[in-house]
């Protein structure tokens, strides 16, 4: 994205890029999890279901739902040089399968949260997880992820990744309440003005 540099924020060339007089515009995050805690995922599951929520895994007829709740939630997603997120039309969402797999979280026949997730370098690697804001705070987000880490490790990955905004940090805790690690902090600079 144009003249952005963006770092780990251990980098010693942040000093140099701040001296240079380059400003901060964005923050981000990356974590991992490793063998992750089946008793753990399946409580968060289960929390959701015994508040009345469907989680299941959904197939390439969900896209039309899917694109609903994405263009609901577009205007949420913070945007930074490192993470940005643009739904598109119908078209793209319907792209994502095969490659991806979508667990999603329904009140009733309403998609209200979903996580998209593929196997990618041998981890499970979820794209974004998006919950609407009727029923955030309430472990949606949790519970279609942890359904996701449970159907990948019914295939043999153990090793999971996920990354997002700073803004976000409901999506950080949340998946650090999964297990998941923060393991890298990012900044996005732009150049002075």
């Amino acid at each position: 994205m144009g003249d952005y540099e963006i770092l780990q924020d251990n980098d010693p060339r942040c000093a140099e890029l701040e001296a240079a007089g380059y400003r901060v515009v964005g923050e981000s995050w990356a974590v991992r999890l490793f063998n992750p805690d089946r008793e753990l995922l399946d409580s968060a599951v289960l929390r959701a279901t015994a508040g009345g929520l469907t989680i299941r895994e959904l197939g390439a007829e969900a896209a039309e739902a899917l694109h609903g709740l994405e263009k609901t939630n577009e205007p949420d997603y913070p945007s930074t040089p490192a993470t940005h997120r643009t739904v598109g039309d119908l078209d793209t969402i319907r792209a994502l399968w095969p490659e991806y797999r979508v667990f999603g979280a329904f009140d009733g026949a309403r998609l209200v949260g979903a996580t998209v997730i593929r196997s990618h370098e041998g981890y499970g690697d979820t794209a974004f997880t998006s919950v609407l804001a009727t029923h955030r705070r309430r472990g949606v987000g949790q519970a279609v992820k942890a359904a996701s880490i449970l159907a990948f490790l019914d295939i043999g990955i153990t090793r999971f990744s996920t990354g997002g905004a700073a803004a976000n940090q409901a999506s950080l805790q949340a998946n650090q309440a999964l297990g998941y690690e923060l393991t890298e902090r990012w900044r996005s600079y732009a150049p002075p003005e």
